[in-house]
């Protein structure tokens, strides 16, 4: 049995040190925060079972660039520091063409079928259930054209993946949501996907059981990591082993050894307001880009993304947005937090997370770069990485890539 340390108390992270567990290893988890606090913590709670095919950008430039100048509320760019971002980004522009992309496909929509599954058995073990929606979530649309193309959009998806969906016409819709003030040109019922009252009490949760089966927790720096001898050294622990799932940090830390990781970082918003609007299951407003969640704490708005190195925004003109589109809809409360909450979500220019052992340093293992999904991937790659540290090569096949 090895000694292994997990750098990184996110979704990943502990789904990773369960995973290990779950074959034996005798693990720790090392971060300078408490499981779920800090990016798995501010996500919209969605287990995606219908997100078959990765988030890529426009291969058309005038799409690329309608976006660029904030249509439907997609992207902020921060212009100033889009000169350190834009080699990431232009590598991820070119994942995102037809020939690239359909490499990247199979690959993802295998992960991805594999989500639901992996979570159930997680919080079935962690006795979660309690946090857990299985009802999917509604695609919501205000335009008639709107609604067409992202039905068209769906029907493929169904034939190619099977992936599960109805159609809610206005007056359906307001029947199901009886909380709505307006009527909508109707909505997209995705059906297969999970979704979760508190993202973060969920990672703590397996982070109980992670205790309750052996495992420790220690509070402190991973940016410590250090070799040893034949081994590692971080926050005071040896181990044989060391697997990386610092999300957003980890080019950082990697960077320390060597390696060069580029990394496109999409930040997010969310804000909760007090009540649940009315809503019986999430929503996503797809014309203003923002997820309606209703959660154990009340209302959560979360935004997709801006592209920024800057410091966070005081007042995200995105969430704004997205609030006030919000409050034409439904009943939205009073601001539960004097600020909004944001977060980074760490994409990589191939799409794909990078699960693997680093090239150059024996016993050092990689498991982050999930980008929009750390949260429902998350005990998918872990139980992959699981197996490949004990031998099982194929497990990881293509998901390797951008390290150098």
């Amino acid at each position: 049995m090895a000694q292994i340390a997990v750098l990184g108390a996110g979704m990943v992270g502990i789904s990773t040190a369960l995973a290990l567990q779950d074959r034996g290893h005798h693990c720790v988890v090392v971060d300078r925060s408490p499981p779920g606090r800090e990016t798995s913590y501010g996500n919209a709670g969605l287990i995606q079972a219908e997100a078959v095919e990765p988030y890529a950008l426009p291969a058309n430039p005038l799409s690329l660039m309608r976006m660029a100048f904030g249509a439907k509320n997609a992207v902020e760019l921060n212009w100033r520091s889009l000169p350190s971002e834009a080699p990431a980004l232009f590598s991820y522009w070119r994942s995102s063409l037809p020939s690239s992309l359909q490499k990247v496909i199979p690959i993802w929509q295998q992960l991805v079928s594999e989500a639901v599954p992996r979570h159930a058995d997680l919080i079935a073990a962690a006795g979660a259930d309690n946090l857990i929606r299985r009802d999917g979530y509604w695609e919501a649309h205000d335009t008639q054209r709107g609604l067409a193309a992202a039905i068209l959009e769906a029907e493929r998806r169904q034939q190619r993946y099977a992936a599960a969906f109805t159609l809610a016409d206005p007056a359906t819709l307001a029947r199901a949501e009886p909380g709505l003030r307006r009527p909508l040109a109707g909505a997209i019922h995705w059906t297969a996907p999970w979704s979760c009252l508190a993202p973060g009490e969920l990672v703590a949760s397996y982070a109980q059981l992670f205790a309750k089966r052996g495992g420790r927790i220690v509070v402190g720096d991973a940016l410590s990591l250090k070799p040893v001898g034949k081994g590692w050294h971080v926050a005071g622990e040896g181990a044989e082993h060391v697997v990386i799932a610092l999300g957003p940090w980890s080019p950082a830390l990697l960077k320390t050894f060597g390696y060069h990781v580029p990394m496109v970082r999409k930040r997010g918003y969310h804000r909760r307001y007090a009540g649940d609007a009315g809503l019986r299951r999430p929503m996503l407003l797809a014309d203003h880009s923002v997820v309606l969640s209703p959660m154990l704490e009340g209302l959560q708005i979360a935004t997709a993304a801006e592209l920024s190195a800057a410091a966070p925004q005081d007042h995200p003109r995105q969430l704004a947005r997205g609030e006030a589109a919000a409050r034409s809809l439904v009943d939205v409360g009073a601001p539960i937090a004097p600020s909004p909450w944001s977060g980074t979500r760490p994409c990589l220019p191939g799409m794909l997370p990078l699960v693997c052992q680093a090239k150059r340093h024996p016993g050092l293992w990689l498991n982050f770069g999930h980008g929009h999904q750390g949260f429902t991937l998350g005990p998918v790659t872990a139980a992959r990485l699981a197996r490949a540290m004990d031998g099982d090569a194929s497990a990881i096949t293509g998901l390797d890539g951008g390290v150098r």
